[in-house]
């Protein structure tokens, strides 16, 4: 039989002999340089400085400038602006709403403008150069000139249900 022991528990009969011990190793044994450290050993110094403001020393040209034909400027930044987008598409968009409410009052045949109009105030919404009140009125009144010329349809088709 073996001899176990409680070892949470050691009581009265636990010495100091029985706790385990660590035995230096040998003299033949080394570290090798730049080895990494066994776990929970202490760290002997700080291998890196501690981070602090870094010098910038100015770097000067020798020499001649070998430019072989080139122009002393061979590159500087475009000042021309490009192109600027100058086109709106939240009046037209408010437009076509106007219309298409207009035409859904009387006949149900105006939901394809109201849904361009629509189409066109959300992506007007989208852009950052719209102006956003005029594309928030053409999106309400798109939608209501959809919802009229659905009403529209829907009328017109019960009655030619009732018709036939």
């Amino acid at each position: 039989m073996s001899d176990k022991r409680d070892m949470s528990n050691p009581g009265p009969q636990a010495t100091a002999s029985d706790q385990p011990t660590m035995e230096e190793p040998s003299a033949e044994v080394e570290r090798p340089v730049g080895a990494t450290r066994v776990p929970g050993a202490p760290r002997d110094s700080y291998t890196k400085m501690p981070t602090g403001p870094v010098g910038v020393e100015p770097v000067v040209a020798s020499g001649p400038a070998d430019t072989a034909g080139m122009p002393a400027v061979q590159w500087a930044p475009n000042d021309d602006t490009g192109a600027e987008d100058n086109t709106r598409l939240a009046p037209w968009a408010l437009l076509a709403a106007i219309v298409a409410l207009c035409a859904s009052c009387f006949v149900g045949w105006g939901i394809p403008l109201a849904i361009v109009a629509v189409v066109a105030a959300i992506m007007s919404l989208r852009r950052p150069v719209e102006n956003r009140e005029v594309a928030l009125w053409a999106l309400i009144l798109g939608i209501a000139a959809t919802i009229y010329s659905l009403g529209w349809l829907i009328w017109a088709g019960m009655q030619f249900e009732n018709l036939g």
